[in-house]
């Protein structure tokens, strides 16, 4: 209800109607904050016209009807704060799933990319180093030698998922912030230099479905950078899809033969 009535994009991930239910209280609450004042401009106004008191009266407005409407939005104030959003905040932030029961992907921010990379069938990380980072051929440093990088996956502004699994992103930059967002998911997150800052969701509606319900063959979620990064911020944008368990994993063994043939291969 909330994403309908705020032209909010539709939802794709389980934690998103939290999210939306928050920003539609947090509306209301303007929106009777808004009337009222403007309500009470308009009295003061009509109320206190040069015609009606064309002697200052310094004395003044006896009522404590403006202190108890400041009482009023303090407590509203309250009640966005101890029940909406520290909730959220602790559910989403403080509590991330424990990382065997959830699918970890690295995405790492770049001027003006995003490098995504997935630990393969062994579910370890191969090491990096600073000294082999190479901008078109190995970007994140990946070390060939360490065993656990032969089977690591790597893709360029692509972010595979598989739907209604739990995926923690934890992302890094490799030189100024950026910001991963996508608005489906109802996730936004700085990528800030020298911090590995994890994010969590999960996606329960995949591309294809997506695409039918917006009635959009061409239908793409988009990664989308949030923060101003450079003369290239315009044009940083990735792309994610999600799929069904089984779809996704067939691109998951395609994706780590090719790694390892080029292991196996390297001057191939």
């Amino acid at each position: 209800m909330m994403t309908n009535w705020l032209g909010l994009p539709p939802l794709a991930t389980t934690h998103g109607g939290q999210i939306d239910s928050l920003l539609g209280w947090i509306h209301v609450f303007m929106l009777i904050l808004f009337v009222g004042w403007g309500g009470f401009f308009l009295y003061t106004v009509f109320r206190f016209r040069k015609s009606r008191n064309p002697v200052a009266n310094y004395t003044g407005v006896t009522s404590s009807a403006s202190k108890y409407s400041e009482i009023a939005v303090a407590l509203i104030e309250a009640v966005l704060l101890v029940g909406f959003a520290i909730p959220i905040w602790a559910a989403r932030v403080d509590r991330l799933p424990a990382e065997s029961e959830a699918m970890v992907i690295q995405v790492t921010a770049e001027q003006f990319a995003w490098n995504v990379r997935y630990a393969g069938p062994d579910g370890k990380f191969g090491k990096t180093d600073i000294n082999l980072i190479d901008s078109q051929t190995n970007p994140l440093g990946i070390d060939p030698a360490d065993p656990a990088s032969k089977d690591d996956v790597t893709t360029l502004n692509q972010l595979y998922l598989p739907a209604n699994k739990q995926i923690i992103v934890k992302l890094r930059s490799k030189d100024v912030i950026h910001s991963f967002g996508v608005p489906e998911f109802r996730v936004k997150q700085d990528a800030i230099p020298g911090y590995t800052i994890p994010v969590y969701f999960t996606a329960d509606v995949t591309t294809d479905e997506m695409r039918a319900r917006t009635g959009n063959p061409e239908f793409q979620y988009e990664i989308a950078c949030a923060q101003l990064c450079g003369l290239g911020h315009y044009r940083m944008r990735g792309f994610v899809t999600v799929q069904s368990a089984a779809d996704f994993q067939t691109w998951m063994d395609q994706k780590v033969k090719e790694a390892l043939e080029a292991a196996s291969n390297p001057f191939k």
